[in-house]
């Protein structure tokens, strides 16, 4: 791809991170998720109070198992969201106990592993289908392995309502706020941009100006994903959300004025790098974004279409209300293709059949530790598969040793309750922040919930072993077989990224105003996650003597470009960028 010059400093290069260290968070959380951690204690403490106070302690386990998977699927998404990840959860969770439930009271070892397989055939052919699909993959197979690792006496249906209602419980807490604050995840993704956009303003002209300008396009890309089931025709819009799509899409148009004026590469007035905070206030005024006086706007900088742009967009939302019906969509997900799904399908299943037949030599019965791992460690579609499996050793072996020191002290019911409760808070904590940190509070959670369960035998160090051989199974069967599927999803993204960006390069000049917004956001939604899995693909391990493509020059050359074309465009260049 041939593009122009670009001498401006703060350009973003290759990060040299090691391979094995866990890939950075697109946004790091500024406070701890408090809300989240008091659903989390709330969703696994309830089951067993009920259990301990009825005597159905069995089933109040069961409950709090579902309630714990239900908590590890508990994100910051949009209700609606939450709601369809939940539901699913609940649903494949409970088919997959009642399969192997029904497998293990027919007496017949071989059923279990037949259900195994097939449950990982599933879950690996809808792996890679996108998120939803890989969590309700997943889950079916956890379900399975608990059900055919665990004898639960009762009628054979007790078990996954119980498992349903522990799931359906998380997603009452999680979606509950809804009837109050209806839309609030997406009013406080826009307001991000609105924010972002200032902190780029303020940041134009120096060394971090690009830096600002990627957080602001992250931003945008985040609150176009939040925003799009609302961005629909205005025939099918979702009630209630006018004006959040007002504001978005002039957050949309304002991402373009910044983008153009930090391509400019020159400091700004201060009135200027007001304007953000002022169109917030008026379109979407509250506590997050309080209405301000109109800013004194300084004539635009000489030369400056960027701070023409600014000053006008700030006319025209302080104006009359535009008529905005624009249906600005997100690129298509291209997932892996059949081979790779079938090759993913194939691996899952061998790893967790030769996970149960080495569980059922080691530790027959309930051997259901060693395939419940390869289910959880085994998902390359949740990131570095490397760091994910040292992780999940690593949790599990402070896990184990803080549930060894706890359960000491605590001998008491209420003592049992709190201590599942204050690990679940942690979990929560931990899904949002770390993996390593998830899989401490789901260790010591479990290790309590299967001795209510009736396996009392003192696992401590069997699991810490158990856990590394599961996670070393993965790791050489698919490093064996398919050692270069992150270099190749990398490589894909990346031709993606560069192709969209060319794409943008060659119509914006003559294109309409909804097709250039288009084609702009499609580009930068290409290149951030190309960025994404390039850095993934930088952390797991090398082949020794084929290093990996310097796959960021081409992404940042990519940026650069898509920069260009907006400052030309909004500078109303004629002439095709090239």
């Amino acid at each position: 791809m041939t593009h122009a010059a670009d001498t401006r400093p703060g350009r973003p290069r290759r990060m040299s991170l090691p391979w094995w260290s866990w890939p950075l968070p697109v946004r790091v959380p500024g406070r701890l998720p408090l809300a989240a951690a008091a659903r989390g204690a709330v969703a696994l403490a309830l089951p067993l109070l009920v259990g301990f106070a009825t005597g159905w302690v069995v089933l109040s386990a069961i409950a709090a198992i579902g309630a714990l998977w239900g908590v590890s699927q508990d994100g910051s998404d949009p209700y609606r969201v939450r709601v369809r990840r939940l539901g699913w959860t609940g649903v494949s969770s409970a088919f997959g106990l009642l399969a192997g439930e029904l497998a293990l009271r027919s007496g017949e070892p071989a059923a279990v592993a037949g259900c195994l397989v097939a449950a990982a055939l599933v879950a690996g052919g809808a792996g890679l289908r996108g998120r939803i699909a890989s969590v309700s993959g997943m889950q079916l197979l956890l379900g399975v392995t608990i059900g055919g690792g665990i004898p639960v006496p009762g009628p054979w249906w007790r078990p996954p309502l119980a498992l349903l209602a522990g799931v359906l419980l998380v997603l009452v807490l999680s979606a509950a706020p809804w009837l109050w604050r209806r839309h609030h995840v997406e009013r406080a993704a826009v307001l991000a941009v609105y924010r972002s956009a200032g902190e780029a303003l303020a940041a134009a002209g120096t060394g971090t100006a690009e830096e600002a300008r990627l957080r602001m396009t992250l931003a945008l890309n985040h609150a176009h994903e939040v925003m799009a089931p609302h961005l629909a025709p205005r025939g099918r819009r979702q009630g209630g959300a006018g004006d959040l799509v007002r504001a978005f899409h002039y957050a949309v148009r304002l991402g373009e004025a910044v983008t153009a004026l930090v391509w400019e590469g020159r400091a700004l007035p201060p009135g200027l790098t007001r304007v953000p905070r002022h169109l917030a206030g008026r379109l979407l005024p509250g506590r997050l974004a309080a209405p301000e006086d109109r800013p004194a706007l300084p004539a635009p900088v000489s030369g400056s279409p960027g701070g023409r742009a600014l000053a006008d967009l700030v006319t025209a939302v302080d104006g009359e209300p535009e008529a905005l019906d624009l249906e600005l969509r997100l690129p298509a997900h291209e997932g892996p293709g059949r081979a790779a799904r079938v090759r993913y399908a194939l691996l899952l299943a061998g790893c967790v059949l030769a996970a149960h037949v080495l569980a059922e030599v080691l530790h027959r019965p309930r051997g259901y530790w060693l395939p419940m791992t390869v289910a959880f460690v085994y998902k390359p579609d949740f990131g570095p598969l490397f760091p994910r499996a040292l992780h999940r050793c690593v949790g599990t072996i402070i896990g184990v040793a803080a549930i060894g020191a706890v359960s000491a002290a605590a001998t008491g019911t209420y003592a049992v309750v709190g201590v599942v409760a204050v690990f679940g808070a942690l979990m929560a904590i931990g899904v949002r922040h770390h993996y390593a940190l998830a899989t401490l509070g789901l260790t010591a959670v479990v290790f309590v919930l299967l001795d209510l369960l009736g396996d009392h035998r003192p696992l401590y160090g069997t699991r810490v072993v158990d856990t590394a051989l599961a996670s070393a199974l993965v790791l050489v069967a698919h490093f064996a077989v398919w050692p270069d599927s992150a270099a190749h999803r990398a490589e894909a993204q990346t031709e993606a990224a560069v192709a969209a960006a060319r794409r943008y390069r060659d119509a914006a000049p003559e294109a309409g105003p909804v097709q250039r917004q288009s084609l702009r956001r499609t580009a930068y939604h290409q290149l951030a996650e190309a960025r994404r899995t390039v850095a993934h693909a930088r952390r797991e391990p090398a082949r020794r003597g084929r290093p990996l493509p310097d796959w960021e020059s081409a992404i940042t050359a990519a940026e650069q470009l898509c920069d260009q074309v907006t400052g030309h465009v909004v500078a109303g260049a004629a002439r095709p960028v090239r």
